[in-house]
């Protein structure tokens, strides 16, 4: 017998007992108000939660935190009067100087404070990861209490990329120490629209 097959063997052989999956998995949490949780759970990461009535108070709040920035993408036609314009369609690495993108989610999850963004809302796969920072906008009423909702949701779903997205890059090494950024944005904010 081959050193892998006895492996595999004293691995079949030496399986833990089936058990019942846990409680909270079989009936996962409903928050009375997800919006708040997915608030609390981006700022927890380090992203920043920001409610807004509406594309001109996002307007506003592009104007006061993020007028300084050369180069602002957004696939939101709302936002085209303050955003660079006819950058859709280039060669990927033609964005690698994009300080602010301003993207859709398709919905967001309270639980974890992730994104579902699809490559329909993106234009382009890299927008998200390559820029510098990023600005999300989801309505309130697509913000779902839990993942088991989030597959739900997209189970019956047609779409060639798609991807949860939650806070900004971030990883640390084995010193502990925190890195924000080192592979993908720096930031992340998220407009909740009513």
């Amino acid at each position: 017998m081959s050193s892998r097959a006895e492996i595999l063997a004293s691995l079949k052989a030496n399986q833990p007992a089936t058990r019942a999956l846990p409680e909270d998995l079989e009936n996962p949490v409903i928050f009375e108000s997800p919006v708040s949780v997915f608030a609390t759970m981006l700022t927890n990461i380090g992203g920043s939660a920001v409610e807004v009535s509406g594309f001109e108070e996002i307007k506003t709040y592009l104007k006061e935190h993020f007028s300084g920035l050369p180069r602002i993408i957004s696939t939101l036609p709302e936002l085209s009067d303050v955003t660079e314009r006819d950058w859709i369609d280039h060669e990927p690495h033609s964005y690698e100087n994009v300080d602010l993108a301003i993207i859709a989610a398709h919905f967001g999850v309270a639980e974890n404070s992730a994104l579902w963004i699809t490559e329909s809302l993106m234009q382009q796969r890299v927008i998200p990861f390559i820029c510098q920072q990023l600005a999300v906008v989801v309505r309130k009423t697509d913000i779902l209490s839990n993942m088991h909702q989030a597959y739900t949701r997209i189970a019956d779903s047609s779409y060639g990329f798609g991807t949860f997205i939650a806070g900004p890059s971030k990883t640390a090494d084995i010193e502990q120490s925190l890195v924000l950024g080192a592979h993908g944005p720096k930031n992340m904010t998220v407009f909740l629209v009513d």
